[in-house]
Formats: structure tokens, sequence, C-alpha cells
């Protein structure tokens, strides 16, 4: 195993990627001469050359139509986003265009197409930069969206989603790009799609997290342990199609479930997974699924108050508590 950071992890995702199929290039602002703007692109354009890193005019709607249509011709475009809250004005590409196109085409496309880039709050970003979008993505048809929370998972996941034949929706966290984790080695390492991964066993209360929440809810589960509480830690990984498989196997052995996300309450994926267990597993609940989320107003500028709106480990615990009827 190797240590190296998230964004480190990426970067070795894209040139294992681009190394190895001539059809993968990378397009968006700022990816080329400036290697990026969180330093995911770093030396891709002196190794692979302008013509598979390239930089793009601030219009997010022309350049994700471009490389719908590389995709469509056979290419593998990898579109970063400089933050997804600046993909809103591409959405109708992604939705009416990458998502429908096999179904529209009646198979005749595919659209091998990765849009990859920060998502959700930093820090003192405010609310136009601050969104976390998943829920959007998650209700479209014809996408698959990934979130991963660790290194590791980053770059096997990226790697995956750059040869999936179908559009990915990457979304990676900002506050995590510094991270430093344990990274494989080995020389093709990919990770499948639509797997959930268990980050921590446990036996008395089930928390489903993925990205940054994954973090509050080992935060959270530290302190449970302190109080003779274990708690299961199932990380989503890929957010569309879920893994219920491994959700429902959790669910049978504690019989509680507390979900955590950095997004707002209304149409969550919270909300998705509460009515998937609560259709699939009532019986075996022991109390209600109970979410943990962002407050429902636009993020805040003021550190106190970005604090505030969003889920912590504490918040987390208290959740736990709740539905072990500790509270």
């Amino acid at each position: 195993m190797q240590k190296i950071s998230f964004r480190e992890a990426l970067n070795q995702a894209l040139k294992e990627e681009m190394a190895r199929d001539a059809a993968v290039f990378l397009m968006g602002e700022e990816v080329g001469e400036y290697n990026g703007a969180y330093k995911v692109s770093e030396g891709l354009l002196d190794q692979f050359g302008p013509k598979r890193v390239i930089d793009t005019p601030i219009t997010e709607l022309s350049f994700a139509g471009v490389g719908i249509g590389a995709a469509m011709n056979g290419l593998r475009p990898v579109i970063e986003m400089m933050t997804f809250n600046f993909c809103i004005l591409a959405l109708d590409q992604i939705f009416n265009g990458a998502a429908k196109m096999r179904l529209m085409s009646g198979g005749q496309y595919t659209v091998p197409i990765v849009f990859r880039g920060p998502n959700g709050a930093a820090h003192m970003l405010s609310a136009q930069h601050s969104t976390a979008t998943e829920n959007w993505f998650v209700n479209v048809p014809g996408l698959k969206v990934v979130s991963p929370s660790t290194p590791n998972d980053a770059k096997g996941l990226l790697k995956a989603s750059i040869r999936d034949d179908d559009p990915v929706i990457f979304l990676e966290s900002e506050l995590m790009y510094n991270m430093v984790g344990e990274v494989s080695d080995e020389a093709d390492y990919v990770l499948p799609l639509g797997k959930c991964h268990i980050k921590r066993a446990g036996t008395d209360v089930t928390i489903i997290s993925y990205s940054k929440g994954i973090h509050h809810a080992l935060g959270a589960a530290e302190a449970l342990a302190k109080d003779g509480i274990s708690a299961e830690v199932v990380d989503l990984r890929t957010l569309r199609p879920l893994d219920m498989d491994t959700i429902a196997k959790s669910v049978r052995k504690t019989h509680r479930v507390v979900t955590v996300e950095e997004g707002t309450p209304m149409a969550g994926m919270g909300a998705e997974l509460a009515y998937r267990i609560q259709h699939a597993l009532f019986d075996q609940l022991d109390a209600p699924v109970t979410r943990v989320t962002s407050l429902d107003v636009p993020m805040p500028y003021a550190e106190n108050l970005e604090e505030l709106v969003q889920p912590s480990p504490r918040d987390v615990v208290a959740a736990c508590n709740a539905v072990l009827y500790r509270s």
C-alpha cells in the first residue's frame, strides 16, 4: 500500500486510464496550463499534450455538450467541473443529452463520459459554491452517481467510472483533497460500481453515509463505542445504483438505522434510503429510520454559521441514541 492524498489518488487514476486507453481525455476549466483548480490534473498536460488535456472557456453548457458528442463518437471524456455548483449551467446537456441518449437512440449510442469535480461545502465559500448536488443527479434515470470517501476508493472508483459505458457523475469533496490515506499499489486497481463497503463492523445500529458523511459516521461510532454501543458504518460509495443487498444484510443484524448526508432534508438520499428500508425490511426494524442532514437553508458564509448548518459527529451520536431509545 502507498500513502497518498485524495487528489493524488485521483491524479493516478486519470494518468493510468489515459495511458491505458488513447480514447480517454480530460477537458475543463484550468485543467491544463494551471494543472487544475485543485491540482488533480497536475502533470497531465506535460505527459499527454494539449489534444488530450484541454483547457476550456468558462462555459459549462458548451464543454459538457462537446464531451457528450465526443463520447457518442467513440471517445471517453472526463469532464472536470471546477465545482458542481457551476454544473447547474450544464444540466440540460447532462439530463436531456447524456442520460437519455442510449434510450432515445434505441441503443445505437452509448455515452461513456465522466463528469467529476468538487461537490458540497468547502470552507466559507458561501451559498453559491456550497451546494450538495447529489440529490439532483440520483433522480435522473440513465446516470450513475459515485461519491467516494477515501483516497483508496477515489482511485478505484474513478478508474471504474472511466471504463463504464454509461454517463457517470463523480462527486468529490473539496475538503478531502488533502486527506492522506492508504491506497492500493496494484498495477490496475479498480473497484466495482454499485457496491457498498463496510467501513466499520458493528451490531447495535447501522449508520449509512458516503463522502464526507462517512467521517462524521466514523467519529460518531468511536464516541458511541466508549458507551458500549457498537455501530456499523456502511459507505454507499455508489449512490445510483444502490447496493440494497449489503444495506439489508446490515439492517438484519442491527435492527436500527441512521442515515447521514451533507445535503438538505427535502427529497434527499436519506429519505430514499428510509423508504426502501422501511418498505422492504419493516419487520426487521426496532425503531424508525432516522436521518441526519444539513439544515434546510442556503449555506451561510460566516464560519460559525456554516458549521452550525452542516451535520457533525455529535448530531450522528444524538440520532443513534434516539433510535436506541437512550435519549
